[in-house]
């Protein structure tokens, strides 16, 4: 973990409620993808923990939802500077994801699935995506996961765009032999039933410190309690208990 200050590049609008900012800064710290970073906003006590969605050299990218007084207040943001912690979570472990890793993201559950998907990529791996929405207002970075020369589908639950129905809809068919998954619980519940193979699955939790002083985030798991914001947020499916 590392706390340095982080200049705001771009904040711009994907769709009506998520953001992209970029931030310039030391991100060296940033050693996985899956990993968060925890923001601190002005007259606000708790820091606001975000997926990173892409780190290249001194640049961090994150995409973040407009939900709530933090990150109404991150969204009005267009310059400045950021005291931020880098390098929290354990992040997900590409060694075991075979050839045909398939990468499963919903809603806000996309953005760490793209430095994912760049890193199995560079791994010589052949990965396929599923991002889920609810409706085509909502989706965003479809074409960015296709520049990366991924295989792309997509759902939301309207039918509006790609397959109607949730993520579990194009996992049917998919040919895989490891799953990567990030989301709201319930979808995660979902994937973790349909999934014909192992994986790992990226939890939220409401957290207080986000690099496990607090106690605030634990969970309980097959081999004990685990913290989402120090062991997790990542956790392989055989340890995950519902």
């Amino acid at each position: 973990m590392k706390q340095s200050l982080f200049q705001i590049t771009e904040n711009v609008k994907l769709t009506e409620n998520v953001m992209r900012m970029r931030l310039k800064g030391d991100t060296s710290a940033i050693t996985a993808s899956g990993q968060f970073i925890n923001i601190k906003l002005d007259n606000l006590f708790l820091r606001r923990p975000i997926s990173v969605c892409d780190c290249e050299g001194d640049t961090v990218t994150i995409i973040y939802k407009v939900v709530g007084k933090g990150t109404e207040q991150m969204a009005e943001m267009q310059s400045g500077t950021l005291d931020v912690l880098t390098g929290l979570g354990n992040g997900y472990n590409t060694s075991l994801s075979g050839e045909k890793p398939l990468l499963i993201g919903g809603g806000v559950g996309v953005p760490p699935m793209y430095l994912l998907a760049k890193k199995l990529i560079s791994e010589g791996k052949q990965v396929s995506v599923i991002l889920g929405f609810n409706t085509k207002n909502e989706v965003f970075y479809e074409e960015e996961f296709r520049a990366l020369g991924c295989n792309v589908g997509v759902t939301t639950a309207d039918g509006s765009h790609g397959t109607k129905g949730f993520v579990t809809a194009l996992m049917q068919d998919a040919d895989y032999t490891y799953t990567y998954s990030c989301g709201p619980e319930p979808m995660l519940k979902a994937v973790f039933a349909a999934s014909k193979t192992s994986g790992q699955y990226s939890f939220e939790e409401r957290m207080g410190c986000g690099f496990g002083a607090c106690m605030g985030c634990s969970c309980k798991t097959v081999t004990g309690y685990k913290r989402i914001c120090k062991e997790g947020p990542v956790l392989e499916k055989e340890e995950i208990l519902w």
